[in-house]
């Protein structure tokens, strides 16, 4: 999908709060930022007043919109985007590299260690997204 392109951000018209549906952001006097009305959050305007960011202690990361005239869209890709194909590619290599090796494997203790070490390596890949898809 093509990246929608920015409206310039007007400081005296109020506008719908990117975090919650109905909240809605009200200038700040005598500031480039607003708050808004539900959620308390605070933002300010960023690079000639087309992104707003979130003044936030609380995450890490630096959440920032661009305003499209009719919605905010995030300027950030979701964080799931980029985890679900290391997700895809681990449990691949799992099947392709790691199956054949532990059934080539001689049967007793060692069959133990391999099914082991597979399982952990599945879960991980699958706890990645779990957490990547949490947190957006």
């Amino acid at each position: 999908m093509p990246p929608q392109k920015g409206q310039k951000i007007d400081l005296s018209k109020e506008y719908p709060c990117p975090c919650r549906r109905r909240g809605c952001l009200v200038p700040i006097t005598l500031t480039e930022a607003f708050g808004c009305n539900r959620c308390q959050q605070i933002f300010v305007l960023e690079e000639n007043g087309l992104i707003i960011e979130q003044l936030s202690t609380t995450y890490p990361y630096k959440k920032t919109w661009r305003w499209t005239g009719h919605r905010w869209v995030s300027t950030q890709g979701n964080l799931g985007e980029s985890y679900l194909p290391v997700a895809l590619l681990i449990v691949l290599v799992l099947l392709i590299v790691w199956l054949p090796l532990a059934l080539q494997s001689p049967t007793g203790p060692s069959i133990i260690l391999w099914a082991l070490l597979a399982v952990i390596l599945a879960v991980l890949p699958a706890l990645m997204v779990w957490l990547a898809y949490r947190r957006s």
